[in-house]
């Protein structure tokens, strides 16, 4: 219509890439009784700066990843995977398609913050967040 591309085509993008990280769960909301491993996939902010050429808007998305319960014995070793390189890193995963389907100028992976516990209803989890940056017209 005015020639934006959708925000849910950028998420849903997002999902197919990080469905390349064998049993990590996708949602784009935080359940309240989430299923560990699971990264939530949120719009964060979007910038319509004129600084881009050629109309680009950039798309700043928040993806927490919910690696498993806090008391797990591995869930440190389950969120370090994450964050690291391999058949696991959510930024590999995330970058694997950096069109996201063709609906997108370019995808990275920006930065890994908030690592540690978040609480969700009666349980204690261990999480992170990255912050991915799209580019799309």
């Amino acid at each position: 219509e005015d020639g934006m591309t959708a925000i849910q085509d950028l998420r849903q993008g997002l999902v197919n890439n990080l469905q390349t990280i064998s049993g990590l769960r996708t949602s784009i909301d935080i359940p309240d009784n989430p299923s560990p491993p699971i990264a939530v996939i949120a719009i964060d902010t979007v910038d319509y700066s004129q600084a881009y050429q050629n109309g680009l808007v950039r798309y700043n998305f928040q993806v927490t990843v919910i690696a498993s319960r806090a008391s797990d014995r591995r869930a440190q070793a389950r969120l370090d995977a994450y964050i690291s390189t391999g058949a696991s890193s959510v930024k590999e995963a995330l970058e694997s398609d950096r069109t996201l389907g063709g609906v997108a100028f370019d995808c990275f992976v920006a930065d890994m913050s908030n690592f540690g516990t978040v609480s969700l209803g009666e349980v204690t989890y261990l999480a992170c967040d990255f912050t991915v940056q799209v580019l799309a017209s």
